[in-house]
This record gives C-alpha cells, structure tokens and sequence, in this order.
C-alpha cells in the first residue's frame, strides 16, 4: 500500500506507482469522489476531449447565419430599451 503525507498547505504528493496506474502525468487532473462518508475514490480526468462525442444532440433544425444575426440584433435592441 501507497501512502503520503498532507503539508500545511493541504497538498500530497502522489506516490509514482499509483500515479503510473492511474496514467497521471504532470499537469494532469485528479477527480476525488465521495463513495461513502470519510471515503473517497481517486479519478484520473485524462480523457480526450473526443470523449465528450455524443453528449449534446444535434439541433433539430440548422439554424441560418441570416437568422442567427437577426437574433443577435434582436437581443440587442431589447436590452437597449
């Protein structure tokens, strides 16, 4: 078993075989998730940004340039009044 050690500033340091199995490197994020009360599971936040394919839809309609500036101004002269 890994262990570190808090400093005053509330940092660790994390040991290199567990930073090697979580595929963590320099610059790199860790998420800690709560799994019970005092237990946290640790994350690697390493996916590609390809990883968030899927997650929006797709707008039902493409919306036009001409319809996205008359939108704009719209928003414009309403917050202008």
């Amino acid at each position: 078993m890994s262990t570190a050690t808090l400093t005053s500033k509330g940092q660790i340091t994390i040991p290199a075989p567990v930073r090697a199995s979580l595929g963590v490197d320099t610059g790199d994020r860790i998420e800690f998730v709560q799994i019970a009360p005092g237990r946290f599971e640790v994350i690697a936040a390493t996916l590609p940004i390809t990883g968030l394919k899927g997650i929006l839809q797709k707008p039902p309609m493409p919306v036009s340039i001409d319809a996205m500036n008359a939108a704009i101004a719209d928003a414009g002269a309403e917050a202008a009044r």
